[in-house]
């Protein structure tokens, strides 16, 4: 496992950091939280994956993720989940007309 990045960014309270791992698949985003949590000593309640990438053919993975100094950072950093209008639900019309 090699670290490419390990950027602490103090102003969001975490530390950004990416992996590259050898795997003969794809190590999912459980396992990569898992090894990041072994390299680092942290708790992997504290330990965000965002992406796990690789190219065809290899059987190295980038490891995109963020470790969170603690679980209030976390909470009030975490993005939002988008919330999705149902299927029949009526869409406001714009006003008509010009500037009012």
């Amino acid at each position: 496992m090699d670290v490419i990045k390990d950027f602490k960014n103090d102003l969001l309270k975490r530390r950004e950091v990416k992996l590259i791992i050898e795997s003969e698949k794809n190590p999912g985003f459980e396992v990569a939280a898992e090894k990041i949590v072994s390299k680092f000593g942290v708790d992997k309640d504290l330990v965000v994956v965002n992406t796990v990438k690789s190219k065809f053919g290899r059987k190295t993975f980038l490891i995109d993720a963020f470790i969170y100094h603690s679980a209030a950072d976390k909470e009030r950093l975490k993005p939002k989940a988008k919330v999705k209008k149902a299927a029949g639900e009526a869409v406001a019309p714009a006003p008509a007309g010009g500037k009012k």
